[in-house]
């Protein structure tokens, strides 16, 4: 009786144990998806964000023009877009020092040979960002949002060319059909002009979007080539 008795008492303590490991798992789970909905409205707000901003910049251009003229310097404004980027960028980093310490992984490390590399892309988005204001002498910002989108065929085919990588018949195929809709969107029907942005528009766009797709293919082999301390 009494060895029975142990008995049931071990099968008792048994399920008990098969409960705990029951609910631990339960909670583990729901860990898990609430990390993976945080995740998503995070990825979903940045998303949105860019998707704003992006689609905003264009439009603000065009409004803070005067008789068709800036009544400030493009160069200091865009001066003082990268000095937001960078406050920006500063307090983020603040942040997450005083919510997780100063690790190895949140450092702020470089060394000489890391920081030589970035002047050029630097100076190549220089450039670009400059030759924003000047694009909308000829373009409205419908057609520069459209032009736009040269960026990504340009760096398309300069990771094709310099990088090596192979493109996908899908991807070689969204190329064209982004080529051909940029074209189609500026065509014109009822002017003797076959399209609706002049000559300079196009050279303009062109050339933003080849110093676009240089600096970041370029800044791909920069990683791909030395070590980086990030």
């Amino acid at each position: 009786m009494e060895y029975r008795k142990i008995k049931d008492q071990d099968k008792d303590g048994d399920g008990g144990g098969d409960d705990i490991e029951s609910s631990r798992g339960k909670a583990h789970a729901v860990s898990n998806v609430d990390i993976e909905r945080t995740k998503w409205k995070r990825k979903s707000v940045v998303t949105l964000a860019l998707t704003v901003l992006t689609s905003s910049q264009a439009i603000l251009i065009v409004w803070s023009k005067r008789a068709g003229k800036y009544e400030y310097s493009v160069t200091t404004a865009n001066f003082m877009v990268e000095t937001l980027k960078c406050a920006l960028s500063l307090a983020a980093l603040t942040r997450i020092w005083r919510s997780e310490g100063v690790t190895e992984d949140n450092r702020l490390n470089t060394t000489l040979d890391e920081v030589i590399v970035f002047p050029i892309p630097a100076a190549l988005y220089l450039v670009k960002n400059l030759l924003q204001y000047y694009i909308f002498a000829y373009v409205d910002a419908p057609g520069y949002q459209i032009l736009k989108n040269l960026n990504i065929i340009s760096t398309g085919v300069l990771y094709r060319i310099i990088l090596k990588k192979k493109l996908s018949e899908i991807q070689w195929a969204a190329f064209i059909l982004l080529c051909a809709g940029c074209t189609t969107a500026q065509l014109k029907s009822n002017s003797d002009h076959v399209l609706q942005t002049p000559f300079q528009g196009w050279v303009m766009a062109i050339v933003m979007a080849l110093l676009s797709g240089f600096a970041g293919v370029y800044t791909e082999v920069s990683f791909l080539s030395t070590q980086f301390a990030l």
